[in-house]
């Protein structure tokens, strides 16, 4: 077995295998989880061209990205579980297969409501692609490997939150808005085809799988939640926090959540075992990850949004202006990552969040007048050069603390902890400024969005632990 590659299954493969099977992971990994996360952003700007074609009022618009995202938060834990006891291949097929069926009924819409229903099946099967293709990832590598594949993972990946917007822009305006949808029938294809070649990494849980029990009350407890709260955070803006509308989901997810916890504690089996929270990586960098993705989602929007009221830039001038962080993650993660594995994550989780704190406190001196190539720009750039330096370190510390059999369980936790951290951040943040984002407000802002990263780094500096480097058996 060549150094840096786990054993997939059978320990009979050679070196030539392991590599071909490597690169083959890559490519599924890759593109899996870019079409989960490209759809999360591309439809913003077709919404106005959605609206004139299907007719619908803004919360409609609303709906057609909401749908999505309260589906695929909902159902990131038990996909994650489905993953393990199922594994990974297969359930990737599924949700590959269901995510393609949705998009082109997505692209085929001739009703606004017919849409939120399709939107809302994407999000259930786009549940089921991240964590199983983390998951693969940690199965098909190991060492230095393990973390350089991991910064190829999360420089792509990374990639589609910001290409969304400058894609479905292009589609929209040359093409046609359905072409948002239907243009992720490509790379499923192509997954798709790669996929059988990984089906030795399934080998050891295809004897298994057909005697794995599911965890219904598990699920149901889960779904409702993760499902009642994420609800409730993406819709407060439109009703307010004492409507029944948010309260009431908003209390009886928080009581299935407790109930999920005190049940997964007790029960045979358990969705979320609760040994990965004793593993004191797991536990420390899920509280950085609440940190650092709470302040990545509240100051991409903070920056979007005063760029365009108080600056006076264009739409696609503002959807541009946080693309030098995805420039800098995409050339640099995979060194990031080989490093990190090499000598341990704890100083780039420390360093990273606090410099991407300074870069937000350099745009203090912003002004009324918002010159972006001198207040904006150079603290994007060090915010970037921080994000790089943490987030492949970041996931290689979370996911290489638990053990393998479980590595889509906790690659779904941390998943899910990312997406509600980012939903509950831009709900505070709209506490702290406001109702306009004007100077002082915006300045207030990243106050907010620093601290947290800062504390971050603080966390990860007193809390993580780099692991023994491994044996010459291992």
């Amino acid at each position: 077995m060549s150094d840096g590659a786990a054993d997939p299954a059978s320990g009979e493969f050679v070196e030539a295998d392991l590599k071909r099977l490597q690169r083959c992971v890559m490519i599924v990994t890759i593109l899996s989880s870019f079409v989960a996360f490209l759809d999360g952003s591309v439809v913003n700007v077709a919404l106005p061209a959605i609206r004139r074609d299907l007719g619908g009022g803004l919360s409609t618009q609303q709906w057609v990205v909401d749908a999505y995202l309260i589906s695929l938060g909902a159902l990131m834990l038990v996909a994650g579980s489905f993953s393990d006891k199922f594994g990974r291949v297969r359930i990737l097929r599924i949700g590959l297969i269901g995510f393609g069926a949705a998009s082109a009924l997505c692209a085929l819409a001739f009703d606004p409501v017919f849409l939120v229903i399709c939107r809302g099946l994407q999000g259930v099967a786009g549940a089921l692609l991240v964590p199983s293709s983390l998951a693969l990832i940690i199965s098909a590598f190991s060492g230095a490997a393990q973390g350089r594949a991991i910064g190829r993972w999360t420089a792509w990946t990374g990639t589609a939150m910001i290409a969304g917007p400058i894609l479905g822009g292009v589609f929209v305006d040359l093409v046609s808005w359905r072409l948002v949808f239907a243009i992720n029938l490509i790379p499923i294809a192509v997954t798709l085809w790669y996929l059988p070649r990984l089906r030795p990494l399934d080998a050891g849980r295809a004897a298994t799988a057909g005697h794995s029990r599911i965890d219904v009350r598990g699920t149901l407890l889960c779904v409702l939640g993760l499902g009642g709260p994420v609800f409730a955070l993406i819709e407060y803006a439109n009703f307010g926090w004492g409507s029944p509308v948010i309260w009431i989901p908003l209390v009886i997810g928080v009581g299935c959540f407790a109930f999920f916890i005190d049940y997964e504690r007790r029960a045979p089996g358990a969705m979320v075992p609760p040994s990965l929270f004793a593993v004191r990586n797991f536990a420390v960098g899920n509280v950085t990850t609440t940190l650092m993705y709470g302040a990545l989602s509240a100051g991409g929007f903070l920056i979007t949004v005063f760029v365009q009221q108080v600056g006076g830039y264009p739409a696609t001038a503002a959807g541009l202006a946080m693309l030098p962080t995805t420039l800098i993650m995409l050339a640099f993660s995979t060194r990031i990552g080989t490093l990190a594995a090499r000598i341990g994550p704890r100083i780039f989780m420390t360093a990273g969040p606090i410099v991407a704190g300074m870069g937000y406190l350099y745009m203090l001196i912003v002004d009324a007048r918002v010159t972006y190539w001198t207040q904006i720009l150079p603290g994007v750039l060090i915010f970037g050069i921080g994000l790089t330096i943490t987030v492949a370190p970041l996931t290689s510390a979370i996911l290489g603390s638990v053990q393998r059999e479980l590595a889509g369980t906790g690659s779904a936790v941390n998943n899910a902890i990312s997406r509600v951290a980012g939903l509950l951040a831009v709900a505070v943040l709209g506490i702290v400024l406001g109702d306009t984002v004007d100077p002082a407000g915006f300045k207030n802002g990243l106050i907010f969005c620093a601290a947290l990263l800062i504390a971050g780094g603080v966390v990860s500096g007193i809390g993580i632990r780099n692991p023994a480097p491994p044996t010459d058996a291992q």
